[in-house]
């Protein structure tokens, strides 16, 4: 089966087809000169998950996979979830987002610090829609620790009770061991196996 990996962040798309192995015909949006953009006007990470699998099957004819994620912090009711890098109403640089979480948890114990990572998957073909998601527990600290690996903000202030660090200086096995997006496409490969 041919799948698109409905993608423009070259890293993910790399990710994507490691996760799904063997068995697929994998193609990219960057094997193509004119994929369109697709806003995400979603209101859940699953519906622009939908969103971009379908959209991307109807432009390009092929079975379509796509996913989209972020950070939901307990004690804010979830946000910013979908609105991760929109959190303050525009696209805001790493540091601001770091400084927002901070600023919104000062003062608030511990316990009530939890927080979530979190991916939503989804498969289109124009018949049978896939959705599988998974997600990494923690919570977030207090203060930031000076460094953010560029891109990825909330992984300097999220720590991981599982390895007692923060999700950016785990190493590259802890990192697998509760990697969401490789759960998650797991799940979906196996999911289309079955349809095949």
């Amino acid at each position: 089966m041919k799948i698109l990996i409905a993608t423009k962040n070259p890293a993910k798309a790399r990710e994507v087809r490691t996760f799904l192995g063997e068995g697929f015909k994998l193609v990219s949006l960057f094997d193509f000169s004119n994929a369109p953009d697709v806003e995400e006007t979603g209101k859940t990470f699953e519906a622009n998950s939908l969103l971009k699998a379908r959209t991307y099957f109807e432009w390009s004819g092929l079975p379509s996979i796509s996913d989209d994620g972020g950070l939901e912090i307990d004690y804010l009711n979830g946000e910013p979830g979908v609105l991760s890098r929109r959190w303050p109403g525009h696209e805001a640089s790493d540091q601001e987002l770091i400084d927002i979480a901070l600023k919104k948890l000062k003062g608030v114990p511990k316990e009530k610090r939890t927080a979530h990572l979190r991916t939503v998957g989804t498969f289109y073909d124009g018949t049978n829609t896939l959705v599988e998601t998974a997600s990494i527990d923690g919570y977030i600290v207090e203060e930031y620790p000076g460094k953010c690996e560029p891109g990825y903000p909330f992984r300097s202030i999220f720590w991981i009770p599982q390895f007692h660090k923060l999700y950016q200086d785990l190493s590259h096995e802890e990192h697998d061991a509760v990697n969401h997006r490789r759960i998650v496409y797991t799940k979906l490969r196996n999911d289309i196996m079955q349809l095949i």
